[in-house]
């Protein structure tokens, strides 16, 4: 028995290398007919009931639609006065300020050479990181000047995910995990070992595996494993030192102790 307790105990620093992480959880809230999408960096609620985009604050809710685009396939706000929409029928993105106005719109179809999206995650300034599914690539892109500033090499896998900062991208494929620096160049490349979902925070990598979260230490080369309670995580969302899990109808904050 005593052999079982130590295998118990050490399994997840075998696996996840030197470091756990501890969370204590804050709060439950639950969350009633909606498709949580996002939480900023002001831990502002973003979700969408019948195709629209609502935005929920302490004091007010925004929403915006556009069903001439029909359904909303992602949306990213890391950046809230610059929320990036993608609605990948249409092959467009559409720019909201904090108000949920549209500041700009970039329809790929009347652009040359054609581009055809398949992710799109903001960058800075006046650009985009997107996967061209033509050039099998993820191309920095400076939409006001329609024109690709960084390239990086042909992807030949299955995209899954794609997160940005304003000076890095990953990338997330059926058989690895890419990150890139501004100029498109191979920072690492890892073996995907089951990754459904990844996101970011101040340059900080996070996982999902399965109902597992895990966090990429780059100097060492190794994963800590994140301690969360059993259960079976829909999106996971990291602000500062807040972690949120979203199960069914439910949305749970921790105090992450990075």
């Amino acid at each position: 028995m005593k052999h079982c307790l130590f295998l118990l105990v050490f399994i997840p620093s075998l696996l996840y290398g030197q470091k756990v992480i501890e969370t204590k959880l804050i709060i439950h809230t639950p969350i009633q007919s909606a498709e949580l999408l996002a939480i900023d960096n002001f831990e502002t609620r973003y979700h969408v009931t019948n195709n629209t985009l609502y935005k929920t604050t302490e004091t007010a809710t925004l929403s915006y639609h556009n069903f001439q685009l029909g359904n909303l396939t992602t949306i990213n706000v890391f950046n809230p006065l610059k929320t990036v929409l993608f609605y990948k029928d249409f092959n467009t993105v559409i720019l909201l300020d904090n108000r949920l106005s549209e500041i700009f719109k970039i329809d790929f179809n009347t652009i040359q050479p054609y581009k055809n999206i398949l992710l799109a995650s903001p960058g800075n300034d006046n650009h985009l990181w997107l996967f061209n599914l033509n050039t099998q690539a993820v191309e920095r892109f400076d939409f006001k000047h329609q024109e690709t500033k960084a390239k990086t090499l042909p992807i030949n896998d299955t995209p899954l995910d794609l997160i940005s900062d304003y000076n890095y991208c990953w990338l997330l494929t059926e058989t690895h995990l890419y990150k890139y620096n501004y100029f498109g160049s191979l920072v690492y490349k890892i073996e995907n070992k089951g990754y459904k979902a990844i996101k970011q925070f101040n340059g900080r990598l996070f996982v999902l595996k399965g109902n597992t979260l895990l966090t990429y230490l780059e100097n060492d080369n190794t994963f800590a494993l994140i301690e969360t309670p059993d259960l079976l995580i829909k999106q996971f969302f990291v602000t500062g030192e807040s972690l949120y899990l979203y199960t069914d109808k439910t949305l749970s904050k921790f105090h992450l102790k990075l």
